[in-house]
């Protein structure tokens, strides 16, 4: 278990290293992201205000559809320089790899969820910092579920020519239930009372019950995908 994580971690360690140098992937869902919000703001924000729980929705559209940029491009460099096998052939378990690669994604979407956070707070005039700790966990474990489903099926289309089209095909159904999970926790965080915290927690039990779904059911799937 030990050599698991510790693969993981330097495959993980990896890619963000490299993304850090060329900003190729996360520069590209940030502008995506923001852009995202900033076009919702100007279409649903009316004389300062925004009708209650749109900020929420937004945030995890963005979220979502940043997500899905850095999924597309999880396996491309592999792919580019025909690498794939290589690193499948390393004397690892091949859940390490998973487990690298979904860190990877992780840690991008998360540097773009915290982006996110206080610029839509800003620009639908939302108090996120008196719940900023409950918000934390709830971007992390909403996108921890998304990336788990996002990771395999990332995978699964690495050898397709209609990967991109298939990804959001795949990945949406299957990560709707985190989404809409995340959207209720984050409504509850943000309400203008203030936030909800009893409500915010059963939710994150339900998205923590997805998460563990999708992991069990990506890492007893991940060898299986990679060797067809």
């Amino acid at each position: 278990m030990i050599d698991v994580v510790r693969a993981a971690w330097l495959i993980a360690r990896k890619d963000f290293t490299i993304e850090a140098r060329s900003r190729e992937i996360i520069a590209t869902a940030a502008f995506f992201a923001v852009a995202c919000v900033l076009v919702f703001s100007f279409s649903l924000v009316t004389d300062g205000r925004a009708p209650d729980g749109v900020a929420a929705g937004v945030l995890w559209v963005g979220v979502a559809f940043s997500g899905t940029l850095s999924l597309g491009r999880l396996f491309e460099r592999e792919r580019a320089h025909d690498t794939l096998r290589t690193l499948l052939l390393a004397p690892v378990e091949r859940p390490a790899v998973y487990l690298g690669k979904l860190l990877a994604v992780i840690m991008l979407m998360g540097a773009v969820g915290a982006l996110l956070l206080p610029f839509t707070g800003f620009l639908f005039d939302q108090a996120v910092v008196r719940a900023a700790p409950w918000l934390a966990a709830v971007l992390l474990l909403g996108i921890t579920g998304f990336a788990a489903i996002g990771t395999l099926f990332a995978a699964m289309l690495g050898r397709s020519r209609s990967r991109d089209v298939l990804l959001p095909v795949l990945l949406y159904p299957m990560s709707v239930p985190v989404l809409i999970a995340g959207v209720r926790a984050t409504s509850a965080l943000l309400e203008a009372a203030g936030p909800d915290f009893a409500t915010a927690r059963m939710w994150m039990g339900v998205i923590a019950a997805f998460d563990a779904v999708f992991l069990t059911l990506a890492l007893w799937t991940f060898e299986a995908v990679m060797e067809e």
